[in-house]
């Protein structure tokens, strides 16, 4: 299979060129030299396709590697900047450009706070070192001929917590940063990317083998629109063949959250939910008011962990899915240790492949675990989907919800709520737009995802989240 199919683009081939190298070298026992082994594999030279020279090249797949290897162990970001990769944006945010007229207005000069603009043979120039990018002589200009140049990742970080050093590097602010992962998408050279756990992983599955502990995966429902090569049952296969034991839906959590999150709904009639941790995260920071109405529910996520270990007390379980943010989730003290790591869509496909398992040549294994409602959790609207399904089921009276897609959405909402001025009192947050299925480590994006988890939740055996449920009351005594 050609990888370069398969990835959205050339930076997520890359960043899966190192991973599955990583992998390699783990399993070769041979990550002493990786370092220098691995650049040269993947640029070979002698001359440089990426950057200015081989040098640099390899360089910044040195420090790609480290973020593969779990990069900076003391930031408890997910996210980290690679400093050497970050240097080919412009560093000026005000350009005048070619389409300036040297008209006689100079309504760019004038408006000018800092006098930062003067005429030179009859065009404008700017001194970048009074300029304070305040944008007052682009709104002036009668032609539109000078832009206001914003670095990719800070134009995606709705939440501000990307800035620009002395250095001219992006700088991440941990006490704002939501851990979303629109800025790994955002960043044209890879420089913002996630710490892999791949190497935890690895480790957690060769242990499985010694002692006997199982490790169980359990994946999330946005899988279905990864499968672009392979059935969602060779995939499973293949998972297994990785070394865990079995391979559990995700979906089924989402079965047992809907269930819990409507009877909280039913009692306090005013909820946030609780299934998106960078959602949680942007309420905490940005709405503290509001944090008293987020749900005290579990997401899908530590949900089916615990079930997991409630029946296999030693047994470790490892997220796969498409989201940043979970990385950040399963540490958390409230989870309790209920996951154990997790890894992404794109780190599982190089770990599938650095092992030499190819998906369509796998048999089917059934993954029949959760309901129609509890496998379109992916998607923006499933939570609700469910949610009136079963206020109509149980006759919940006066429940007004919404789905909230993307950040600007949930901040325009939220804000409403603080003030008293909101018509809804259930609040469905998913900070990626479109939900789960659009998370930042989906190998793919697109239109089409949303129509994969429609018919994936059709093709549930269980219709209704009640088997599900029975299974969580049976294994765990709660009712």
């Amino acid at each position: 299979m050609k990888q370069d199919k398969v990835f959205d683009t050339s930076v997520q081939l890359l960043k899966y060129k190192v991973l599955k190298e990583v992998v390699r070298s783990t399993y070769e026992g041979t990550m002493d030299s990786a370092y220098i082994d691995i650049p040269k594999k993947i640029s070979p030279g002698p001359k440089a396709e990426l950057r200015c020279c081989i040098y640099k090249e390899r360089a910044i797949l040195q420090e790609r590697i480290k973020m593969a290897c779990g990069g900076d162990k003391s930031n408890p970001n997910v996210i980290e900047v690679i400093d050497i990769a970050c240097d080919e944006c412009p560093t000026n945010a005000m350009l005048v450009t070619p389409a300036c007229r040297g008209c006689i207005l100079h309504n760019c000069k004038e408006v000018c706070p800092k006098d930062a603009i003067t005429i030179v043979g009859k065009r404008a120039v700017i001194d970048h070192d009074k300029c304070i990018e305040c944008g007052k002589c682009a709104q002036a200009c009668p032609y539109g001929s000078i832009i206001k140049m914003v670095r990719p990742c800070q134009q995606s970080c709705k939440v501000k917590a990307i800035s620009i050093d002395e250095n001219k590097k992006a700088k991440i602010d941990n006490s704002k940063c939501i851990m979303c992962g629109q800025c790994v998408i955002a960043c044209p050279f890879g420089a913002m990317t996630d710490k892999s756990l791949l190497i935890d992983i690895i480790k957690m599955l060769r242990e499985s083998e010694q002692t006997g502990n199982k490790v169980y995966a359990v994946l999330a429902p946005a899988i279905i629109s990864q499968c672009k090569y392979g059935r969602i049952e060779q995939v499973v296969t293949a998972i297994k063949k990785l070394g865990f034991a079995d391979v559990v839906e995700v979906a089924l959590g989402a079965d047992v959250t809907l269930y819990k999150e409507s009877r909280e709904w039913n009692e306090k009639k005013l909820l946030t939910t609780s299934c998106c941790p960078s959602f949680v995260r942007f309420i905490e920071i940005n709405f503290p008011s509001l944090t008293q109405h987020i749900s005290h529910t579990p997401s899908p996520m530590i949900e089916v962990a615990r079930l997991i270990k409630k029946s296999e007390p030693n047994a470790k379980v490892v997220f796969i899915g498409p989201c940043a943010a979970k990385k950040m989730e399963y540490t958390l003290e409230k989870t309790n240790g209920a996951i154990d790591s997790v890894m992404s869509f794109e780190e599982l496909q190089a770990f599938l492949d650095a092992r030499g398992i190819e998906t369509t040549e796998q048999e089917d294994t059934p993954l029949n675990n959760a309901s129609f409602y509890g496998r379109i959790f992916a998607k923006a609207g499933g939570i609700i989907q469910g949610l009136l399904n079963l206020a109509a089921q149980h006759q919940f009276d006066d429940l007004r919800p919404i789905s909230m897609s993307g950040i600007d959405q949930c901040r325009m909402e939220l804000a409403k709520l603080k003030v008293g001025k909101s018509e809804y009192n259930f609040f469905e947050g998913m900070i990626c737009e479109g939900g789960c299925l659009n998370g930042p480590l989906c190998i793919n994006h697109g239109k089409k995802n949303l129509a994969d988890v429609d018919s994936y939740g059709n093709e549930a055996i269980e219709k209704t989240i009640d088997t599900s449920v029975k299974l969580w009351k049976n294994i765990t005594g709660e009712e």
